[in-house]
């Protein structure tokens, strides 16, 4: 909602006394002379506000000074608030948090601004009006909580906006620098990565059940931010999601392989998510080589799931061979065709792939599936007629490893 369209706190003002009300406005003359004592006087006291340009203080600041002097003396002779009275407050608040001044620090200078106007008030104030003075006090302290309530409201609001455009432009940036729109060296130094850097590809295991809604996806993209940033001591930055994502972080001396790096962050993510968690790792050298390095990584991680590797952390000498014969040529699409006759079999897919990870240990396939050992046997009989590979030759074997690998549904 617009700062001028935020609702107006609501106070309930007292009428004053007309002794009240004329205490107040020989104050009205000193308007002027009040505004330059807050803006250059008694706020220079505050921490930070020294550090702001002269024109800020000179204009924006006294004007917001006089504006609060003027609404509260109005206020004294009509009690009764307008649509509008906190909308420079308001104003101001918003522009100081876009600025940076600490929210301590802005309001501080309102306090200091009451504390100013009491002092007027209290030295144009003779003994027998002494009741008019507490009347005058209690009225401007009751309006000071509403003006620090709409100050805080909009403050915090728009933190929360910039902060949110932040997240948006960084997340761009990420994304850009891993797919290549962003050139490699902008991308660097507007994220504070230093080369070379390890690029690493997360994909976290999805929770059966009913689509969960956006408020939980959101939740659990958090946890699993706060998880990577607790995990990666060094600079780092990260594209997630909830399926996983990819994290750019720079090399550590002592651990230039990232391997420890990515064990901890693993053992991290999995107190989170369970044992599902996969992830790999790639070296970029330079941050041109961070693109390539992505998207090998995220290859790793998909052709170690898709040979039925166990969760964790997979490096390119665990899937050395297979990530060779997954790579696309002009042989790949009569290949990956092999299995064609088994595309609407689930079962002997599921079965041929666990049977090639297990080393065709049938016992350990049978385990594995929930099966007798004479299933698997008849199971990969079956493939065999209907594919033509002799999956016990080393021919075959291999030709029905890249075949799995090549099956689109190998990217899932």
């Amino acid at each position: 909602m617009p700062n001028d369209q935020l609702p107006e706190p609501r106070t309930a003002y007292p009428a004053l006394s007309p002794a009240a009300q004329a205490l107040a406005a020989r104050c009205e003359s000193r308007v002027n002379e009040l505004a330059r004592r807050m803006a250059r006087a008694e706020f220079e006291r505050l921490p930070g506000y020294s550090e702001l340009p002269d024109d800020v203080k000179d204009v924006e600041v006294a004007a917001t000074v006089r504006n609060g002097l003027r609404l509260f003396l109005r206020r004294v002779r009509d009690p009764q608030g307008r649509v509008g009275d906190y909308s420079l407050f308001r104003e101001r608040a918003a522009q100081r948090a876009e600025e940076g001044m600490p929210l301590h620090t802005l309001l501080r200078s309102h306090s200091a601004a009451v504390y100013v106007l009491w002092q007027a008030l209290q030295g144009e104030a003779t003994d027998e009006e002494a009741g008019a003075l507490i009347e005058l006090v209690d009225f401007l302290l009751r309006g000071h909580g509403a003006v620090i309530g709409a100050v805080t409201e909009t403050y915090v609001e728009e933190q929360a906006t910039l902060s949110a455009e932040r997240r948006e432009h960084h997340r761009s940036l990420v994304r850009g620098l891993l797919d290549g729109s962003v050139p490699p060296r902008r991308a660097f130094e507007e994220l504070g990565l230093e080369s070379p850097c390890l690029v690493i590809h997360l994909h976290l295991p999805q929770v059966p059940g009913p689509t969960t809604s956006e408020v939980a996806d959101r939740r659990l993209v958090r946890r699993t931010q706060t998880v990577v940033d607790r995990s990666l001591d060094t600079q780092a930055v990260a594209l997630l999601g909830v399926e996983g994502g990819q994290m750019i972080t720079s090399q550590h001396p002592d651990d230039k392989d990232g391997l420890r790096t990515c064990e901890k962050l693993c053992a991290s993510l999995r107190q989170v998510h369970g044992d599902g968690v996969s992830l790999a790792v790639v070296l970029a050298p330079s941050a041109q080589d961070v693109p390539t390095a992505a998207r090998t990584a995220a290859d790793i991680v998909r052709i170690a799931r898709a040979c039925g590797r166990p969760p964790g952390l997979h490096l390119m000498d665990d899937v050395l061979l297979e990530y060779h014969l997954s790579q696309h040529n002009e042989s790949s699409d009569r290949i990956a065709a092999l299995l064609s006759p088994i595309e609407d079999r689930p079962d002997l897919i599921d079965t041929l792939r666990t049977h090639l990870e297990h080393r065709h240990d049938r016992r350990a396939t049978a385990h594995r599936l929930g099966l007798h050992p004479n299933t698997v046997d008849n199971r990969l009989a079956r493939i065999t007629e209907l594919t033509g590979l002799e999956i016990a030759s080393p021919r075959g074997n291999a030709l029905a490893l890249a075949a799995l690998l090549l099956r689109n549904d190998a990217a899932g």
